[in-house]
């Protein structure tokens, strides 16, 4: 270890991402990447994107393509917030929502490894909460005195679903704490929480473009909830970097998110 780091530097036990081999091509599966290419219109855009306006810098809101999401999911702008991948989003949640010296926030034992790897960053105390023998959530493990709930749905890697029913029992007993839930494969099955939205203010679903849109290599993410939740996040941001996603991801995403046909073609 350098004698230069920090001590958080040096007790963080970083995210190993996954290998990406370059010596011949393979059938990849270790990041879950899209067999299946990117909508050829969004190619197009992002090709008439590439022009002399690269010279300034993007949309700091990025409101052309929250517009875009939200008209899809029947939300407003202000219900979405958009960001440099799910990791991202992900990321800062912990310093917008969970407290260092708070309870622990939740998650489960056996779910997305970064999860423990972003409390240990951000210094955020969390206690893991046991799947039960099928793997499948324990409902009852969150319903304890917290900081705060992340939840993957569907679980990766287990690929288990949480119903509806559950995740209502959870918010309704969370309401003064922040639930996250991340839902990167929801498009590959389960149910989406998008619609519990409007009856908790405490629910922030992170979604991705990477994994049924085909767009990892954009690195675009994006959070739906209620605006005291997006404005926190925008908060964290804009203390950060305010310009997180580049026009060429603005425009493809945009255009991705637009192209439904393609995607309902490509997901099945």
């Amino acid at each position: 270890m350098s004698r230069f780091w920090s001590q958080t530097t040096k007790n963080i036990k970083p995210y190993v991402p996954g290998e990406q081999p370059k010596d011949r091509k393979y059938v990849k599966l270790n990041t879950n990447e899209n067999p299946y290419p990117p909508s050829p219109r969004v190619l197009e855009v992002i090709r008439s994107a590439a022009d002399e306006t690269l010279r300034l810098y993007p949309d700091p809101s990025g409101d052309a393509l929250r517009d875009a999401i939200a008209s899809s999911f029947g939300l407003i702008r202000e219900n979405v917030y958009i960001g440099n991948g799910s990791d991202e989003l992900l990321a800062f949640c912990f310093p917008a929502f969970f407290e260092p010296e708070g309870l622990p926030i939740l998650f489960a034992d056996v779910t997305y490894s970064f999860y423990p790897v972003y409390a240990r960053l951000f210094r955020i105390p969390y206690r893991l909460v046991p799947l039960d023998e099928q793997f499948n959530l324990s409902v009852e493990g969150y319903l304890q005195a917290n900081g705060g709930i992340l939840i993957a749905n569907p679980n990766a890697p287990t690929g288990m679903g949480v119903p509806l029913e559950s995740i209502e029992k959870i918010l309704r007993y969370n309401e003064n704490n922040v639930v996250v839930l991340d839902e990167a494969y929801v498009d590959f099955g389960g149910e989406s929480s998008v619609g519990l939205i409007a009856r908790f203010p405490n629910l922030l679903v992170v979604r991705t473009l990477s994994k049924s849109y085909s767009l990892a290599g954009l690195r675009v993410g994006f959070a739906l909830g209620s605006k005291e939740l997006i404005d926190g996040i925008i908060r964290v941001k804009d203390s950060v970097n305010s310009y997180t996603v580049d026009r060429l991801a603005q425009a493809g995403a945009r255009e991705a998110i637009r192209d439904d046909a393609y995607f309902q073609e490509t997901k099945s």
